[in-house]
């Protein structure tokens, strides 16, 4: 017979929500993975970052920011713009 042990201490969601940083590491969880999957897109069509940066009429330099895992300073629009780009939309939701 196995006997079944209970959770012991708070989870990481709530460790992160006493230290006052869950909305901030949400949202750099976000960002990484929107900005793997954006390169993943890429990947999937071999279209290259000066390819993509041209389709949606930016510079090169905006583009590595837009696929920077570190950088949660982009905005909606952008990433909307990178997706389209890529003939994929971007979905956010509310859960």
């Amino acid at each position: 017979m196995v006997e079944e042990r209970g959770r012991v201490g708070s989870s990481f969601e709530d460790y992160l929500r006493e230290q006052g940083t869950l909305e901030a590491t949400a949202a750099a969880a976000v960002k990484r993975v929107i900005a793997w999957q954006l390169e993943e897109a890429m990947a999937a069509e071999r279209l290259s970052k000066n390819q993509l940066a041209k389709r949606m009429n930016t510079s090169r330099s905006q583009l590595d920011r837009i696929l920077d895992p570190n950088n949660d300073r982009i905005q909606l629009d952008t990433l909307i713009g990178a997706a389209e780009a890529l003939g994929r939309r971007l979905r956010i939701e509310l859960v």
